[in-house]
């Protein structure tokens, strides 16, 4: 059996690594050497899993979603991470990594977002436990997730819209890692599965609250803990990672990714880099890129700005070449399509990125006994005006 799990060095086979600057190494050697310790202690878990549960509103319900099961022919259940406290699965990570700065002396935490959900979930935790915070955003993103933006400054977060490159998650990473290298006595909250490690590992234990529920309340459901079938959307993939997590090294479990696909890839309007990247390294991680003809980092597309990313995190890349997971994409009208079909057969509306991972419905075959497990990543409020403009409304 393979090891899906980090090795000492932060690899998953070929992927991860620390490709850092020499003014962060201090920064992210005592991170290494301190997060196990931290997570693993009776304080940090005791307090995590309280603010999960008060705080944030877990478990978050394993819904049958029985109309969409008639349509596909198997046994679908939504994990309904939506309804979490500020709209995604981003809260469980946010909890997590501020606590962990915080027993770790920053008073400071900067962050990254692209759809916003991670910028929102970072500043209402600051705002909780009163911790200075500003959100790196793409000037692209400021102006599609409006929302959110306003979300963040009602919290008391600095906001700060990023403009070089292409404006978007990437550039906004660029910028607050920037800004961590001047400023390392800050803490660098990052709110996917990327990055040099410990983040991918760090990101991914946060996380695993998500699978780790799924079992047990597939077992109450089902009578069984293991589905046949978890499927998630990635752009970094965090909430990948924590909906795969306790299901990585049972096989008989298909862990299906979904990549965003935007107006197609056989063009270069998409951000599905495990599909059509190649290795490289990116943002201080070993993982598969999206390059142009020149060997630069290409600007990814995407409908959505939460997968508008051109890398994956290295965990991802790893289960995909090692073939533990599948790999499809779901181009952006795919996406709109799976968004309206949720909405109409069972009152859910999906943020845009959870909308690819319904999109891998249609593009695979059930049994009627199967279960399938979708992860809905996100609430859709934050999306209703690409919805209005796309769908005519």
């Amino acid at each position: 059996m393979k090891n899906y799990n980090v090795d000492e060095k932060g690899y998953y086979g070929p992927f991860g690594g620390a490709f850092i600057p020499d003014e962060l190494k201090e920064n992210i050697d005592q991170l290494t050497e301190r997060y196990v310790e931290i997570l693993e202690s009776p304080k940090f878990k005791k307090e995590f899993a309280a603010l999960l549960k008060d705080y944030a509103g877990r478990p978050s319900p394993l819904y049958f979603a029985p109309r969409l099961s008639a349509k596909y022919g198997a046994r679908i259940y939504l994990k309904r991470e939506e309804l979490n406290h500020t709209g995604s699965h981003k809260i469980n990570n946010a909890i997590g990594q501020i606590l962990l700065a915080r027993e770790m002396g920053c008073t400071h935490i900067i962050a990254e977002t692209g759809a916003g959900q991670h910028g929102v979930a970072t500043a209402t935790v600051c705002a909780m436990l009163g911790l200075k915070c500003t959100i790196y955003m793409g000037a692209v993103d400021v102006e599609r997730q409006a929302l959110n933006v306003a979300r963040m400054k009602m919290l008391g977060a600095t906001v700060e819209a990023v403009t070089s490159g292409g404006a978007t998650l990437k550039d906004a990473v660029d910028v607050a890692l920037g800004y961590w290298v001047s400023h390392p006595d800050a803490y660098y909250l990052l709110g996917s599965a990327v990055g040099p490690h410990p983040f991918p590992d760090l990101v991914a234990r946060l996380q695993s609250v998500i699978s780790e529920e799924i079992r047990k309340q597939l077992l109450e459901q089902e009578g069984r803990e293991l589905p046949d079938y978890v499927i998630a959307c990635i752009g970094g993939g965090s909430n990948a990672a924590g909906a795969f997590y306790h299901f990585l090294d049972e096989e008989s479990v298909r862990l299906v990714q979904v990549e965003a696909g935007g107006h197609g890839t056989d063009g270069h309007e998409h951000a599905a880099s495990i599909t059509c990247g190649s290795e490289g390294v990116l943002h201080g991680s070993r993982s598969m890129i999206l390059f142009d003809e020149n060997g630069d980092v290409r600007e990814p597309y995407s409908i959505s700005a939460g997968l508008d990313y051109p890398g994956i995190g290295p965990l991802h890349a790893y289960l995909a070449q090692t073939g533990r997971s599948t790999v499809l994409t779901a181009t952006d009208r795919q996406a709109l399509d799976a968004a309206r079909e949720l909405s109409q057969l069972e009152g859910i509306i999906p943020a845009i990125e959870s909308a690819h991972a319904l999109a891998a419905l249609p593009q695979l075959r059930f049994r009627p006994e199967e279960v399938v497990v979708v992860n809905v990543s996100g609430r859709g409020d934050k999306d209703m005006p690409t919805y209005l403009r796309e769908f005519g409304l």
